[in-house]
């Protein structure tokens, strides 16, 4: 695997830093053959990555990110074989930025600390985002801190493969020669699954709030509400372990894009997937282009905190391609116009 040589290689990016202002819950694989996976090809992923975040329309900033090119290299350890594995992440926090930081600041040393890191990397993240949940618990025992949550999906790409971990509403999507593919699933009390795991372990949806309170089912922190969660234990209404999603890349993937759930509240997976596309066949800045759509999400009316981070898998801007979706029909407006026009109608 090729890893850009940025200038801030092998170093965190903090996404502070860019502000204007017990059901079976294996893991779900795409099967390579529903890929087109052809060995023949020979494909090598060229990593390279951007983020951009922005206060938006809150008065506090609760967003935070990552992106680490090498991960083992980061905290001083040698990876097995000498495979680099990138790792990106995007932490939405509520009640306070402080699960957010310390999530954003811990769990990637937790994962490479694990004994049985890299060989086992799926169990691995696992267990440390519940480790990294538990360890927040007891550092914040005695200060507000601990009142604060924060949902987290984190990326992580060694070889040919991409493993997608997800404890709440931020959301990852691929870009497959310009069609949208969901590497995760927001978990939300209105989610069928999500409310039968939460009932069946003591807790209940109201009003569309878990227990009444919370947005998301899944998260990081929030310990101060009681009967949620246990020290040390991935399971209770309120879970901080993760889903996960892994895929074999293949010359047809075309780039990530991880968003925080203001991002989402204003792009549709296919309509984050075209923008991009079009910005980045224009300059083939991945950076530049997370700017873009957060600005967008803001011009579209965001209300929230907006991160956005991209890993694309190829050197080239995308190629300018007709995407054919069965089931489409023509249409004389964009999505982005018609979503404008409705904007401006609702606001009269």
């Amino acid at each position: 695997m090729c890893v850009e040589g940025l200038e801030d290689a092998g170093r965190l990016d903090f996404g502070d830093q860019n502000i204007d202002k017990h059901a079976d819950f294996t893991m779900e694989r795409v099967c390579e053959n529903t890929v087109s996976v052809d060995f023949k090809q020979n494909f090598v992923p060229f990593i390279r990555s951007g983020e951009w975040s922005d206060i938006g329309g809150r008065d506090y900033m609760e967003d935070a990110h990552v992106c680490i090119s090498d991960l083992a290299q980061n905290f001083g350890y040698k990876a097995a074989d000498d495979e680099v594995i990138s790792f990106y992440g995007v932490f939405d926090g509520h009640g306070g930025k402080d699960a957010a930081h310390y999530v954003r600041d811990n769990l990637p040393r937790v994962i490479v600390e694990d004994a049985d890191f890299p060989l086992e990397l799926e169990k691995v993240v696992k267990r440390s985002f519940v480790q990294t949940d538990s360890k927040f618990a007891e550092t914040f025992s005695h200060q507000k801190g601990l009142s604060s949550g924060t949902t987290a999906l984190t990326a992580m790409i060694f070889g040919r493969s991409l493993l997608v971990a997800n404890a709440g509403d931020c959301r990852a999507v691929l870009s497959r020669r310009g069609i949208a593919i969901e590497m995760s699933k927001d978990h939300r009390p209105c989610c069928i699954n999500e409310r039968k795991r939460v009932e069946s372990l003591g807790g209940y949806v109201d009003d569309g709030y878990l227990n009444g309170q919370l947005a998301v089912t899944r998260a990081l922190g929030d310990w101060h509400l009681e009967g949620m969660k246990e020290v040390g234990e991935p399971g209770g209404p309120l879970s901080a372990e993760p889903e996960l999603k892994m895929i074999t890349l293949t010359k047809d993937d075309e780039f990530l894009i991880i968003g925080s759930d203001g991002i989402w509240d204003l792009f549709s997976n296919q309509n984050a997937v075209d923008f991009a596309r079009r910005r980045l066949q224009d300059h083939n800045d991945l950076r530049l282009c997370c700017r873009e759509i957060v600005d967008e999400a803001i011009r579209r009316g965001a209300r929230d905190n907006l991160t956005a981070v991209m890993v694309s898998f190829h050197q080239e801007a995308p190629p300018q391609t007709r995407v054919n979706r069965t089931g489409r029909v023509a249409r004389s407006i964009s999505a982005e116009g018609l979503h404008s026009l409705r904007v401006l109608l609702e606001g009269q």
